[in-house]
């Protein structure tokens, strides 16, 4: 029987490049997301027995326990969960709006703590799973206007170190996964000199990818990471190095 692993902000970026490598690691794949896009449609199309599509909006932060307990009924206890949906609203703290500020607490930091929580249970009973909540190097390095964004990625990172201290005695890992700057929806805003001098600061002399990320979360899901847990794998192609 497959293990399924749920992926969050499946539709598109690095949540999609993650669900199709789970796909290739011989998971069952619940992706997560708002809309359906052409490539999950795609790949849908291609690995029907594989992969499903659970459409969700994390605004609706009342609905995940439900949500939770939906997917639990109609694909089975998950063994992993990717906490990988979030929105990147960049801007100065000082003229950040409220309710930007509120948005971006809410999708990185609220919905998958609480779907963590609902999604734990049914890991719990099977005494085994695996949790990687996508954070951000951002979270360490810090970057001019993401002070909000950043603030929510450590807390994932925070999650990570307690929550890996209450369940690893249930056989569960939790991990951080710390991507550096990769040429994605999120980052289209990066271009220019400015995505020069992202480029310029890495060893490598490139961005990471995607799939590079990906990668990190494939073994993060294989029983070869049985006893990695409580930490943060970087993927920056050296940029914090």
């Amino acid at each position: 029987m497959m293990k399924v692993v749920v992926v969050t902000g499946a539709t598109r970026g690095l949540g999609f490049a993650i669900a199709r490598q789970c796909i290739a690691d011989g998971y069952k794949v619940v992706a997560v997301g708002r809309t359906m896009t052409e490539p999950l449609a795609s790949l849908l199309q291609s690995f029907p027995e594989r992969i499903v599509f659970e459409p969700y909006d994390f605004f609706n932060t009342a609905g995940i326990h439900a949500f939770a307990v939906g997917i639990v009924k109609r694909h089975g206890r998950p063994w992993g969960l990717v906490n990988n949906a979030a929105i990147g609203t960049d801007g100065v703290l000082a003229t950040l709006h409220e309710q930007d500020i509120a948005d971006l607490i809410t999708i990185n930091l609220q919905a998958p703590v609480l779907l963590t929580k609902y999604l734990l249970r049914p890991m719990l009973l099977n005494r085994g799973g695996r949790i990687i909540n996508v954070s951000s190097i951002i979270a360490s390095t810090g970057f001019n206007g993401l002070s909000v964004y950043g603030a929510t990625k450590a807390a994932m990172a925070g999650l990570t170190k307690s929550l890996a201290r209450e369940v690893g005695r249930a056989n569960i890992t939790v991990n951080t996964l710390a991507p550096g700057f990769m040429e994605t929806d999120m980052t289209s805003s990066l271009q220019g000199e400015k995505l020069e001098s992202v480029r310029r600061r890495s060893p490598l002399g490139h961005l990471a990818t995607v799939e590079d990320a990906a990668h990190a979360v494939s073994f993060l899901l294989s029983e070869k990471a049985s006893s990695v847990t409580g930490t943060t794998l970087t993927v920056d192609a050296g940029a914090t190095a």
